[in-house]
């Protein structure tokens, strides 16, 4: 029996993302979801499937995972885009959906800001010419 194995990313909804290895990606997807593998996952609320990849040996698997991990955050949107350009949930028919997290940040539309918002929203009004102190 062949043995498969995923090197996969998973975003939140600001597309801060986490990339890992495993053999049973449905099994992985759902421990993530439940918050049991990743206290980083857990914390970040880190669970859509966005990508993955399969290979037929492990170290093939852990050599890609590592090289991804190696890249900048703007690089691996970029992988992502590339196949998907809406970041959709690949394992949304596998589970139930996920509940979105209620708070005053949601009710105010601020759920967009992605890592660093602040910093990337600061240098945003600096190219502009409009800087202003962000606290």
């Amino acid at each position: 029996m062949e043995k498969n194995y995923h090197v996969y990313v998973l975003a939140s909804r600001s597309h801060v993302l986490y990339t890992g290895v495993t053999r049973d990606l449905m099994s992985r997807v759902g421990q993530h979801r439940e918050g049991k593998v990743s206290s980083f996952t857990a914390k970040y609320r880190i669970h859509r499937l966005v990508y993955f990849e399969t290979f037929r040996g492990v170290r093939a698997a852990i050599a890609r995972e590592k090289q991804i991990k190696s890249w900048t955050g703007e690089k691996r949107a970029e992988l992502i885009q590339a196949t998907d350009s809406t970041w959709v949930d690949l394992a949304a028919e596998w589970f139930p959906s996920y509940p979105r997290k209620a708070g005053p940040s949601a009710s105010l539309g601020m759920t967009g800001f992605r890592r660093g918002g602040k910093e990337e929203l600061h240098n945003k009004a600096r190219a502009v010419g409009t800087a202003k102190a962000v606290p």
